[in-house]
């Protein structure tokens, strides 16, 4: 008897993780065109695949169980589509304004369309006064919101998508003393770790090394430019970033004055890029300097890059000189570390 009553025990506990999970169901309209196409219901948090489906009859349709909310997002062959919060009920979408039917959707698109008329005042209004009340009504609204949900994907989501890929390392560690269950989920914690390696690559600091594979099988490093004796201007950059391309004139001026000055050398790395369309963007736009191709996002995690352009000045020791200047403060940095 006892024997049984242990075993029904374990039994129980076995199964109540199980009784907590919830049925969802998601119902996501697609185009015609995308019919056979396959879909796939991503953790945003993660990454991870939670499912996938084909796309019929103009939907992509899934079923299944969650114990816990979290944000998610659907991707047809690759594309990506907008992010909702995977919950207990059935989640539909508007094309306009987002997903609906469930609680915490049913806020996130209530909060959408209010950022929505706020903005849309905004444009439409001419008096500087009225403007700078509705920016500070946006800014109430958001707060609000997201104090009132510091525990759940909505809150994350508002937190995600506001300041937080901006703050420094401080500011994101004291932002997680507040709200436990933000730094509990994997960006949080991916941007604080950018965040630190940031911190860590400010002036002052020394340069670190990365190696990469070119196209042709050869290897490049940092340290084959870095740390050889003269100042280094490196510009992380890709062929699609506009601003990038802008800062290209910069960088063309500060070669072109220091071209016949053997103390300086400028140098490009192209990450998160195509290899045929970063040397499309080198010819087009006629860069006379060196470039290291593919690096993807491995100088960006060494560096803490959020956002490109990003040019770092280095000394001829390879110490961080300048970060994050562009336009008339990177060629005053420039100038001043050379007239030394």
């Amino acid at each position: 008897m006892k024997k049984t009553q242990l075993t029904l025990a374990l039994l129980a506990l076995l199964a109540a993780p199980l009784a907590s999970a919830e049925q969802y169901k998601i119902i996501a309209p697609m185009g015609e065109d995308e019919d056979g196409a396959m879909a796939k219901l991503i953790n945003f948090d993660s990454g991870e695949t939670i499912d996938s489906v084909l796309v019929s009859e103009r939907a992509a349709v899934f079923e299944g169980t969650v114990d816990e909310p979290f944000l998610a997002r659907i991707l047809v062959d690759g594309a990506r589509q907008p992010v909702f919060i995977l919950e207990p009920g059935t989640i539909s979408f508007n094309a306009a304004e987002g997903p609906f039917g469930t609680m915490l959707n049913d806020q996130l698109r209530s909060l959408t369309k209010e950022i929505n008329d706020i903005q849309a005042r905004y444009r439409n209004s001419s008096s500087e006064e009225e403007q700078q009340k509705l920016y500070e009504s946006y800014e109430v609204l958001l707060d609000s919101t997201l104090q009132a949900n510091t525990d759940n994907p909505f809150g994350y989501y508002i937190f995600l998508n506001g300041d937080a890929s901006m703050m420094d390392a401080q500011e994101l560690r004291d932002s997680f003393a507040r709200y436990p269950y933000f730094a509990s989920l994997q960006r949080a914690k991916r941007l604080l770790e950018n965040a630190e390696r940031r911190e860590a690559t400010q002036p002052g600091g020394k340069f670190i090394d990365f190696a990469i594979t070119q196209p042709d099988g050869t290897v490049k490093k940092l340290s084959d430019y870095v740390g050889k004796g003269k100042y280094t201007l490196v510009d992380f950059w890709a062929s699609w970033c506009g601003p990038c391309i802008r800062q290209t004139a910069v960088l063309k001026d500060i070669y072109n004055k220091y071209k016949n000055d053997d103390r300086l050398d400028v140098l490009g790395v192209a990450v998160w890029d195509e290899v045929d369309a970063t040397k499309k963007a080198i010819e087009k736009h006629e860069l006379p300097w060196d470039c290291i191709l593919d690096a993807q996002s491995v100088p960006t995690e060494l560096y803490g890059i959020s956002g490109i352009p990003c040019i770092i000045l280095f000394g001829p020791d390879g110490t961080i000189l300048s970060r994050d200047k562009q336009d008339d403060e990177l060629r005053a940095d420039v100038d001043a570390a050379l007239a030394k």
